[in-house]
């Protein structure tokens, strides 16, 4: 069988299981209201959670600087890649998270691998939580060392297994996503900054879905926390709350030379584009200036939240702007998802392997400018659907 005729039967098998991805293709800025195939419905599935991707200064700011800047900048940072608004950025990111010093990345996938390559080598241990994303466990599994996971948020297990496992390694790195991204619950980072100092650990924290919603100057669960000064590393992106695109590492100064130095996934990419850059100065100007986006976002998604308990929904640990309604299975959720596309909703179903197994949901997103009438419809198809 020729590598084609083997990927088709793949493909078929995924479309007979229910896991073949077609995506939706939108028409319009990513907002509360989006259109799709030329109909407006409710966005639900957008990480654009304080709605600046069309904030009116945020796109003046990019306009600006495609102006001054052009668009791509043709070599990497440690050639002519590096403009002052790269430096701007992240002495911005640095001050807000308030570390020595931060490095921006082309993505937020290339932030961690960056991370976690200068951090751990063959001979250390990396303990990850077994739900951290995907850019996560793909970095920590390429950095050579040993890779172990523990189960979602439980502390209990993480301490027996450094106990057994942390003597035999040099350097132990303990990474977890702060906020995570397909449940909207968190992580216990109370408990992760004594286990760190116990176990001569370093604390990784990737804040994506956190960094300027939570905490109540919008710098990210550790800041919600009480620990924001005990986080040794924090990833993030600026393609969520901030609107733009690119990632970043906030932490030591040391840290980010030895990125700057050594990191394959930095040193051999083209830089982040210089209005990008400017985009998210743009968005972290707003951010601190309004903070009642973020504290508008967390009482959409915490008056939404009640209502789908009171209508018999399964949302599992949520506590913040993402709430899980999980369905169990493939098909399942792919009924949902179509009945929401049906009634003006853009849900799309989240299977397995992004979800685990018999997990498969709806990813529902909060914005900072849904209006309660479109959510409170959505509770009603979806008290609808269990009838």
């Amino acid at each position: 069988m020729s590598v084609w005729v083997k990927m088709q039967a793949d493909l078929a098998m995924l479309e007979r299981r229910g896991l073949r991805r077609h995506g939706f293709i939108v028409e319009s800025p990513i907002e509360p209201r989006v259109t799709v195939a030329g109909v407006r419905m409710v966005c639900l599935c957008s990480n654009n959670y304080l709605n600046l991707a069309n904030h009116p200064e945020v796109r003046s700011a990019a306009a600006k600087a495609i102006a001054q800047w052009g668009v791509g900048v043709g070599a990497s940072r440690l050639i002519s890649g590096t403009t002052s608004l790269h430096i701007q950025l992240q002495d911005a990111l640095a001050a807000l998270r308030g570390t020595e010093a931060a490095l921006v990345t082309s993505t937020g996938y290339a932030a961690n691998a960056c991370a976690m390559s200068t951090l751990a080598a063959a001979g250390d241990l990396i303990m990850a939580d077994k739900l951290s994303h995907a850019s996560v466990i793909d970095a920590a599994r390429g950095t050579g060392a040993v890779l172990r996971t523990y189960h979602h948020n439980d502390m209990d297990r993480l301490r027996a297994l450094l106990t057994r496992l942390r003597p035999n390694h040099k350097r132990c790195v303990l990474v977890t996503d702060g906020l995570f991204s397909m449940d909207g619950d968190v992580a216990p980072l109370i408990e992760l900054v004594e286990i760190r100092k116990q176990f001569d650990a370093v604390l990784v924290v990737d804040d994506s879905h956190a960094f300027g919603v939570l905490g109540e100057g919008g710098r990210g669960s550790a800041e919600a926390a009480g620990v924001a000064d005990e986080v040794d590393v924090t990833i993030g992106t600026l393609s969520k709350a901030l609107g733009a695109m690119g990632g970043f590492i906030a932490g030591r100064r040391v840290l980010i030379d030895m990125i700057w130095n050594t990191a394959r996934p930095f040193i051999y990419t083209t830089a982040l584009p210089p209005v990008m850059c400017a985009a998210a100065l743009a968005a972290m100007e707003i951010v601190r200036r309004e903070p009642q986006r973020r504290q508008n976002c967390l009482r959409n998604a915490d008056r939404l939240r009640q209502a789908l308990i009171q209508a018999g929904a399964h949302i599992g640990g949520s506590t913040t702007q993402i709430i899980p309604i999980i369905l169990g299975t493939a098909q399942r959720a792919l009924e949902m998802s179509q009945r929401c596309f049906k009634a003006g909703f853009l849900a799309p179903a989240i299977r397995p392997p992004t979800v685990a197994p018999n997990t498969a949901r709806l990813r529902v997103s909060v914005m900072a400018e849904h209006e309660w009438n479109d959510l409170k419809r959505f509770v009603d198809l979806v008290a609808a659907a269990k009838a």
